[in-house]
C-alpha cells in the first residue's frame, strides 16, 4: 500500500496516461481524423516520455527537495531522456521514412520486372515505425505537461 503514497511515481504515471490520451483530441483538431491508436503509439504531441520524466523530477523536488541527491539524479535522467527524444529517436524515425520509401520503390521495380507472386499485400512488405521521436516543440510541451500534472496532483491530492 505504500506504493500508492509514492508521489513522484504516481505523478509520473498520471502524466504518461494524460499525455498519451490527449494526443487523440490534439490530432483530431489538427487533421479532423479520430485515431485511437495514438493512445498506445510513440511520437506525437505532447511527448509522454518528457511528461513522465518532468513529472517525476517535479515530484521528487516537491517530495525530497531540490537539494537532494535524488533530485539531481532525476534531473539528469530527464535531460538525457528529453535529449534522446529529439535526437536519436527522431533521426531513427526519419531513417525509417527513407527505408519505407526504398521498400516501396523496390516493390514497384520488382512488379515491373516480373509478375509478383499472388500473396496478400501484408506479407509483401512490412513498414517500419516512422513516428519514433519528437520535434523539439513536442518535447517542450511534454515537459510542461509533466510539470503541471505533478504540481496539480501535489497541491490538490497530497
Amino acid at each position: 500500500m505504500e506504493l500508492l503514497y509514492n508521489f513522484p511515481l504516481i505523478s509520473s504515471l498520471v502524466a504518461i496516461f494524460f499525455a498519451q490520451f490527449v494526443k487523440v483530441p490534439i490530432q483530431y483538431i489538427v487533421s479532423r481524423k479520430l485515431d485511437w491508436s495514438l493512445i498506445t503509439s510513440t511520437g506525437g504531441m505532447p511527448s509522454s516520455h518528457s511528461a513522465a520524466v518532468t513529472a517525476l523530477t517535479t515530484g521528487v523536488a516537491l517530495d525530497q527537495g531540490i537539494n537532494s541527491s535524488l533530485f539531481a539524479v532525476s534531473t539528469i535522467f530527464a535531460i538525457i531522456t528529453m535529449f534522446d527524444a529529439t535526437g536519436v529517436r527522431r533521426h531513427a524515425g526519419e531513417q525509417a521514412t527513407v527505408l519505407n520509401q526504398l521498400v516501396i520503390d523496390f516493390n514497384t521495380f520488382v512488379e515491373e520486372a516480373k509478375v509478383w507472386p499472388k500473396k496478400p499485400e501484408q506479407e509483401k512488405q512490412k513498414k517500419l515505425k516512422e513516428l519514433l521521436g519528437h520535434q523539439p516543440i513536442e518535447v517542450f510541451f511534454g515537459g510542461l505537461t509533466g510539470i503541471l500534472i505533478s504540481l496539480v496532483l501535489y497541491y490538490f491530492f497530497y
